[in-house]
C-alpha cells in the first residue's frame, strides 16, 4: 500500500496522461451540470418558497421526492430512454458525456430547487413585512428578496456541484464507464480498483477529497458571512 501511494503521488506530480484526461471529462461534466441545474433550480426554488397558488404544496412533495431519488434508478430510466429499444435511441447519445451532464441535472436541480425553497419560505415574510414598512412595490420586493438569498445562491451551488462530482452509479450507467471518453473520477476508482491498479485509485482519491475539502471550506466561509 505504501508504494501504491508513492505512485500515486507521482502520477499527480508528473501530470498522467490518463489522470489528465479523467480529471478534464469530471470538469466538464460537473461544471456544466452543477451550471444548468443552477440556473434551473434557483429560479424554481425562489418560486415555489414565495408565491402562494393552488397545486404549490403537491410541487413541493414531488421535489422533495426527487431530491432523495436514488441515482441508479435515475440512470436506468435514462439508459432505457436513450438505448437501442428506446425512444430516444436516434440521438445517439448514451455512453456520451451530454447524456452524463443531463442525467446528473435532472438528478441536482430538486436539490437545488429544495434547498432554495426552504431558505425562501423561512424568510419571505419576514422580507414582506420589512417591504410594507418601506413601502416598496411588489418588484423591488421581490428583488429584497432575492438580495438576501445571495449567499444561498452560492451554498446552493457548491451542494449541487459536490453531489454531481460524487456521483458514481447514474454516470457509470449512462457513461459507460468508458475509458479516454466518459470515465470521470468517481468510476475510475472503482474500475481501477477492480482491477488491482491502486495506485491511480489513490491518485483520484487524494484529488477527490482535496475537493471535497476545499468545498467544505467555501461552505463554512458562506454560512459565516451569511449568518453576520
Amino acid at each position: 500500500m505504501h508504494t501504491a501511494l508513492e505512485k500515486a503521488i507521482e502520477l499527480i506530480a508528473s501530470g498522467d496522461a490518463e489522470l489528465l484526461n479523467i480529471l478534464n471529462v469530471t470538469a466538464i461534466m460537473t461544471l456544466s451540470s452543477s451550471v444548468i441545474a443552477l440556473l434551473i433550480g434557483v429560479p424554481l426554488g425562489v418560486f415555489l418558497g414565495a408565491s402562494q397558488f393552488p397545486g404549490r404544496k403537491a410541487l413541493i412533495v414531488i421535489n422533495r421526492t426527487l431530491m432523495g431519488m436514488p441515482p441508479v434508478v435515475c440512470g436506468l430510466i435514462f439508459y432505457i430512454l436513450f438505448s437501442g429499444v428506446g425512444p430516444f435511441r436516434a440521438t445517439h447519445l448514451l455512453f456520451t458525456v451530454r447524456i452524463m451532464i443531463i442525467a446528473q441535472v435532472v438528478l441536482i436541480t430538486p436539490i437545488v430547487a429544495g434547498t432554495m425553497e426552504s431558505y425562501v419560505e423561512g424568510i419571505r415574510f419576514s422580507v414582506r413585512e420589512t417591504a410594507k414598512g418601506l413601502g416598496i412595490s411588489r418588484i423591488k420586493s421581490f428583488f429584497l428578496l432575492c438580495n438576501e438569498c445571495v449567499y444561498q445562491v452560492f451554498s446552493s451551488y457548491l451542494l449541487g456541484f459536490s453531489r454531481s462530482i460524487a456521483e458514481v452509479g447514474c454516470v457509470a450507467m449512462v457513461g459507460g464507464a468508458i475509458s479516454w471518453k466518459t470515465n470521470v473520477m468517481t468510476t475510475a476508482i472503482m474500475e481501477y480498483t477492480n482491477k488491482g491498479s491502486f495506485s491511480i485509485g489513490i491518485a483520484l482519491g487524494i484529488i477527490l477529497l482535496s475537493i471535497a475539502l476545499l468545498i467544505n471550506i467555501l461552505l463554512s466561509i458562506i454560512q459565516r458571512r451569511a449568518s453576520r
